[in-house]
């Protein structure tokens, strides 16, 4: 049945499109979102001192129990659907993931080359985990285990190619109907962007729609191509299943 209440969990790591499709999905009429609700859990937790790492530890709650609970309970603003915006990289080790199939769980993955390439434009350090792919493939793989069935998985370059051919199937997968409304939003700042907005969004505050990807050409240093291998590893097992792109 269309319009039936959905609660939209879209897990990605850094460095993909995770804003730009969460105001894409705000864009609806039918449609509320929460943008990184583990993100002061995954501060409070690691000590990791992230711009503005204590604001945001005392305006959010730090207790992974209190947000799952929030995330499956009932949809906020009278909406119809709620769109979670999750960090892979927020999950820590044995957090517990029994309340995902209470969800629609969505993989939003990228090619692991320009996640890198992007991700060291701001940090020189980086590993698997800080851009959270085998945090990714593990919420993956819990969610196949509880549901008994492959969860949905789709491409953001797919989505930066053909914007609407990608979020029509992903609407269609998921029981909703497609919206026109999804393909371009207003510019500008959120009241549901979290207060780290002022840090990390400074790109997408500009944006009014999905743009194609630029520099696909660029090369990857020779001293990172160990780690892409190991990333390509556990991105390969996700992207098998990814929404068709044609």
């Amino acid at each position: 049945m269309k319009n039936n209440p959905k609660r939209i969990a879209m897990w990605s790591g850094p460095r993909n499109i995770s804003t730009a499709l969460m105001r894409s999905f705000e864009n609806r009429s039918d449609t509320t979102v929460i943008d990184e609700p583990f993100y002061a859990y995954f501060l409070n937790e690691t000590g990791i001192k992230h711009p503005i790492y204590k604001e945001v530890i005392q305006n959010y709650d730090t207790s992974w129990n209190n947000i799952s609970n929030t995330l499956t309970g009932p949809i906020p603003n009278g909406k119809s659907i709620w769109y979670q915006k999750l960090m892979t990289h927020h999950w820590i080790e044995n957090a517990p993931l029994d309340w995902v199939e209470k969800n629609h769980n969505c993989f939003l993955i990228r090619n692991p080359k320009q996640v890198i390439i992007s991700y060291l434009k701001i940090h020189n350090d980086i590993t698997p985990e800080l851009i959270g792919l085998p945090q990714q493939l593990h919420i993956f793989n819990t969610v196949v285990k509880k549901t008994n069935k492959i969860p949905i998985v789709i491409s953001s370059e797919d989505i930066l190619k053909n914007p609407k051919l990608m979020l029509s199937q992903l609407c269609d997968l998921l029981d909703i109907p497609f919206s026109d409304q999804m393909l371009q939003w207003p510019k500008g700042k959120r009241k549901s962007d979290g207060i780290w907005g002022e840090y990390w969004y400074k790109n997408v505050v500009q944006t009014t729609s999905f743009k194609k990807p630029l520099n696909q050409n660029e090369k990857i240093p020779d001293r990172f191509l160990n780690l892409l291998e190991e990333c390509m590893s556990y991105y390969k097992q996700m992207e098998k299943y990814k929404i068709n792109n044609g």
